[in-house]
């Protein structure tokens, strides 16, 4: 029951209800997309899947690990003194700041705007800070104003640097040899170590609910790096290499993912194969197929005429992997662009009547799926045929080696980001919640298990609904994106996030993917093979995410102030 001080103030609970709902559907729908960007343009997952996954990780991030007592007021950003002795005032603050962060992120979302949620928050406190005469934290804190600016540049700059290293040791250790596939295989499964290793410790050092490393202790952390590490190994060369023989080397088109337990009964001659695929399947996708339509039955893209002979050899690495390999390598396959949902389900049924049972289920399904069938790997736009024309291009059977650590770190990343990121939206409301039921101001409060599963689940819905829009943002927009790249992007970002929390820097996930991707795009070696303009437009989102998210609940909070009463 409500304290009778705070009663009156149900209607506030119930706006800052709906703007929490908003706000981690925003969220999930901006930062779950981060996640996922790369696999999705580098073709190693598809849109459904990533819909599934995002659902499954995001819930598991938020409630699983996601912080039982939540730090409502974001990094102490303003001082709740001048709070002390008003409850009423501070639900109302909350419930501005959840107003002005949920608009921002929704309406940055639509623009394809991938922003930081920390700061999205930050900024909304901010504006509630000026409009009610709140101290603010200008100086250089930990969680200050001045870091969250600072780690406009320092977060991007530390992702790109870790994230071209470990792209550039693919590319020399792998993808420009000669017989680049027997590299791969014989490295593989030391990446696939490394990878494991990093990531459990993502989620053990990361994870809100986890004690600090001093707390832990530094030999039980490397204890766990060391047991993953080789753990992962075991499982490398047990499973996985058997597997990517078969499929690769014998060049077997049965075997799909669900293979990999078969395990060491794949070096037989003639294994037996449970739900075999089509044996005259493809070995593996193009993971560099069209990125841009066209309808043309040339064999090269028009844009390859703007280069010289020396680019267009530079721009396909010599590797005798290919020497029995996919034909369609280095160049680009031409195909149609996929249909969008308003052509696959409304244009059929689009000359019945409304009430027409077929035309009533043809929007359900537009409705239900719309977000998650969208082609975000297509764009027909001369300047980013361009881009992509001077990425140079790799053996598909060696990218195809990264896609299962892609996507293992794709989803690490995802439950890191539903343990940490969750509190960005449920913080406020659960301040305003405690304050309600209190009676006093109270922001150090207990959240709620079904306010987590409920942000939890509004994080994969957001993905699932409206994710596609950053999706397209950082995906193949800013330069063309392989299995292999996109592995570096994810790694080289978890290692920056995790090395900021130990030297108290400011990042933000978001800004550390972006900068991966701009490291891993200039290891291409060619200014033109970023798109600078994408990145000119995502920094411009980064700069205007504090002024106008906190614009937005400022002047929503001067005048609820200042209003005009009996």
């Amino acid at each position: 029951m409500p304290s009778p001080a705070t009663a009156k103030y149900d209607w506030l609970l119930a706006i800052i209800s709906i703007a929490f709902c908003c706000s981690a559907f925003g969220n999930g729908a901006n930062d779950v997309a981060n996640s996922y960007a790369s696999s999705v343009a580098a073709r190693t997952l598809t849109m459904p899947q990533v819909g599934f996954l995002s659902v499954i990780t995001e819930f598991i991030g938020a409630v699983g690990l996601g912080a039982r007592v939540t730090d409502t007021i974001k990094n102490s950003i303003i001082s709740i003194s001048r709070f002390e002795g008003e409850p009423g005032v501070l639900i109302l603050a909350m419930t501005c700041a959840e107003v002005g962060s949920a608009t921002w992120l929704l309406v940055a979302t639509r623009l394809g705007f991938p922003v930081s949620t920390t700061q999205t928050i930050v900024g909304a406190l901010v504006g509630v800070g000026f409009a009610s005469s709140s101290s603010i934290k200008w100086e250089w804190d930990d969680g200050s104003v001045s870091q969250v600016a600072a780690s406009w540049a320092i977060a991007p700059a530390i992702a790109a640097a870790f994230a071209a290293i470990i792209f550039g040791s693919i590319k020399y250790a792998v993808l420009e040899r000669k017989e680049s596939l027997k590299w791969a295989m014989r490295l593989i499964p030391a990446y696939l170590a490394f990878t494991g290793s990093m990531l459990a410790l993502f989620l053990v050092i990361e994870a809100p609910t986890a004690p600090s490393l001093e707390e832990f202790g530094a030999g039980k952390a490397a204890g766990i790096i060391l047991a993953c590490f080789f753990g992962t190994l075991a499982i490398a060369y047990i499973f996985f290499l058997p597997y990517f023989h078969r499929r690769l080397i014998k060049r077997d088109a049965r075997l799909k993912w669900w293979h990999i337990p078969l395990g060491p009964t794949l070096w037989k001659d003639d294994p037996w194969i449970y739900m075999p695929a089509n044996p005259d399947g493809d070995i593996v996708i193009d993971h560099y197929e069209g990125a841009y339509p066209t309808d043309s039955d040339s064999d090269i893209s028009k844009h390859a005429d703007a280069s010289s002979d020396k680019d267009l050899k530079a721009k396909t690495a010599d590797t005798s992997a290919l020497e029995d390999g996919d034909a369609r390598q280095g160049m680009t396959v031409r195909r149609r662009k996929p249909l969008e949902p308003e052509e696959r389900f409304l244009a059929p049924t689009k000359h019945l009547p409304i009430v027409h049972p077929a035309r009533l289920w043809s929007w359900t399904q537009y409705v239900l799926l719309q977000g998650v069938t969208r082609d975000c790997v297509t764009y027909g736009n001369e300047h980013i045929q361009k881009t992509h024309a001077l990425a140079i291009r790799y053996d598909n059977r060696v990218e195809h080696l990264w896609t299962y650590a892609q996507v293992a770190s794709a989803m690490i990343m995802s439950i890191a980001h539903g343990s940490n990121d969750v509190a960005n939206a449920i913080g406020p409301w659960s301040a305003a919640y405690a304050t309600y039921q209190a009676g006093v101001v109270d922001t150090e409060s207990d959240t709620p298990i079904w306010g987590l599963v409920i942000a939890g689940l509004l994080l994969g819905a957001g993905f699932w609904f409206f994710g596609y829009h950053i999706i397209r943002s950082i995906g193949n927009r800013i330069t063309q994106l392989s299995p292999t790249r996109g592995f570096s992007m994810e790694l080289g970002a978890a290692i920056t996030v995790l090395l900021a929390s130990r030297l108290g820097l400011p990042v933000s996930t978001t800004q550390c993917l972006c900068g991966a991707c701009l490291g891993v795009a200039l290891m291409n070696y060619r200014l033109g093979a970023v798109n600078w303009r994408q990145m000119l437009f995502i920094l411009l989102g980064w700069i205007l995410t504090l002024p106008i998210a906190g614009l937005i609940s400022g002047i929503f909070m001067l005048m609820a102030l200042n209003a005009p009463h009996f």
